[in-house]
């Protein structure tokens, strides 16, 4: 498991936007309806994230981290993975996501992502100038991979996703997707995480070098898996370096290389 019911999203830098948070259900390309998060801003011309949450899907960790985006004047939309499997009732702490999780396949998930990043563009879901993922261990994963599979991306954030195969020959590890990559990319890495091995970030980023994608790759010395918590006081300066990298990396609305299609 990733982030814990207690957990709580770091606060960010404010931007002074005015935050309005919903839950709404969208439906994806193959009839499959899911439930999302929506926090809005006023900022005009503003940004807009699409957040991708651990293993356990929606919960209220990351909807609250939509409504500190918003916070910051960045869109913010956090969907969940299993509505196919759960459908779209609320959920409580004791949600039993494991047989979930193990029938989400990477093309169910990439619909939803993509039926996410269009509303976010919509007028109706705020009409994003440039759109981004964000994720979380296993929401990192896949925000990563995105940069491969969207071609209307500006940038991809991963927090603590595994970047290795899973095992040889796993098409799906974000280093062996990595030369597909169309997109700049920001990953944040806890040093002391024990499900991430240093060498397979730094395999992850020589493929990214390798293959000319914009990147920056920081892993924080002595953080955990999931540093990424305000109960965590003695990683607060991580997470505050992470808020910063993020929100930076968003701002800028990295563009592709030229040559890139």
């Amino acid at each position: 498991m990733c982030h814990e019911p207690a957990s709580r999203p770091p606060l960010p830098p404010v931007a002074g936007g005015e935050r309005r948070g919903r839950r709404l259900v969208l439906e994806a390309s193959d009839g499959n309806r899911f439930v999302a998060f929506s926090a809005m801003t006023d900022i005009v011309d503003a940004p807009g994230a699409v957040i991708l949450p651990d293993v356990r899907g929606l919960h209220s960790f990351y909807e609250e981290l939509a409504l500190r985006f918003s916070d910051a004047g960045v869109y913010a939309l956090a969907i969940d993975y299993y509505g196919r499997t759960a459908g779209t009732d609320a959920r409580g702490d004791d949600f039993d996501h494991e047989p979930h999780f193990e029938q989400a396949t990477d093309d169910a998930v990439g619909r939803d992502v993509a039926t996410a990043l269009d509303y976010m563009r919509s007028p109706e879901g705020g009409g994003a100038s440039a759109v981004f993922t964000v994720g979380f261990c296993f929401g990192g994963r896949i925000s990563f991979n995105q940069a491969a599979s969207r071609e209307e991306l500006a940038g991809v954030v991963g927090f603590y996703g595994r970047v290795a195969e899973e095992e040889p020959g796993d098409p799906s590890a974000p280093v062996v997707q990595a030369p597909s990559y169309r997109c700049p990319v920001l990953g944040l890495f806890g040093g002391a995480d024990p499900n991430i091995a240093a060498e397979h970030v730094e395999a992850f980023r020589r493929a990214l070098v390798a293959s000319g994608v914009p990147h920056e790759i920081v892993t924080y010395e002595g953080a955990p898996h999931s540093f990424f918590d305000r109960r965590f006081a003695n990683h607060a300066n991580a997470s505050q370096d992470a808020w910063a990298r993020v929100l930076a990396f968003i701002r800028q609305k990295p563009s592709r290389p030229s040559g890139w299609s």
